[in-house]
């Protein structure tokens, strides 16, 4: 996979993925991360992205031309790939949505600033808007490394583990079990008897039934979408 990312803070996101799992991933070939300077794309003396708006009101909006020119430039390149703006008026992501993004073989992230971009990039250059959440950022950058983040980790062979991805929150529409480890007591707070019982078919249910109550109690709004909630509630009742 590719992902392209165009902004005028380079520096903002080059060093996010110099870290961790997207590192790992990009050292083995899983996927290849190149952030553009947006400014390179101007045609002035002043590398000016920015102009008042049509209309008046307060802040600067981000002009058309370089993001034209800079996508333009990076589809010569090959694979055109799907072109993201990130965005508080676009789609909210969710897992559902990184799953179909880390099918595809190319990303350009296009991170706006200021009062946003022009809407001709909206309507004619962008292919998806997507917002991580119901607030405001100083800039579509840190969008931009969340998106990454959760793409890159679902890449094959990214995680140690490919069962990782699968036990995750939100994987299958439900909040993740409570997790453990050593010590087995703790300041007084013990380890479910469960998790140490070896016994793996009470394990799996003890954790679906926690997995429930967690997404009850913090997230109901996901429980129309799980398929067999009913089934696997009525499941751990009769046990």
């Amino acid at each position: 996979m590719r992902i392209d990312l165009v902004t005028i803070f380079p520096p903002l996101v080059a060093g996010a993925f110099e870290h961790s799992i997207v590192k790992r991933a990009r050292d083995r070939g899983l996927v290849e991360i190149f952030v553009h300077d947006l400014r390179d794309y101007t045609s002035d003396r002043h590398r000016t992205v920015d102009d008042y708006p049509y209309g008046g009101g307060a802040g600067m909006v981000m002009k058309p031309e370089p993001w034209f020119r800079a996508v333009e430039a990076l589809r010569e390149q090959g694979n055109p790939g799907r072109c993201l703006l990130l965005t508080p008026q676009g789609r909210k992501l969710d897992q559902s949505l990184v799953q179909r993004l880390a099918l595809e073989d190319r990303l350009i992230l296009l991170c706006g600033r200021y009062e946003g971009v022009d809407e001709r990039v909206r309507a004619h250059l962008a292919d998806v808007e997507v917002s991580i959440g119901d607030y405001v950022l100083s800039g579509g950058e840190p969008a931009a490394v969340v998106l990454v983040d959760a793409v890159v980790r679902l890449q094959p062979g990214a995680l140690g583990s490919s069962e990782s991805t699968v036990e995750e929150s939100f994987s299958e529409g439900l909040l993740e079990y409570p997790q453990y480890t050593r010590p087995p007591e703790f300041r007084g707070w013990r380890v479910p008897d469960v998790l140490l019982s070896g016994d793996h078919a009470a394990i799996e249910r003890w954790r679906r039934q926690q997995q429930l109550q967690r997404t009850r109690e913090r997230r109901p709004d996901l429980l129309p979408m799980v398929d067999d909630v009913s089934e696997t509630t009525s499941e751990s009742q009769d046990r």
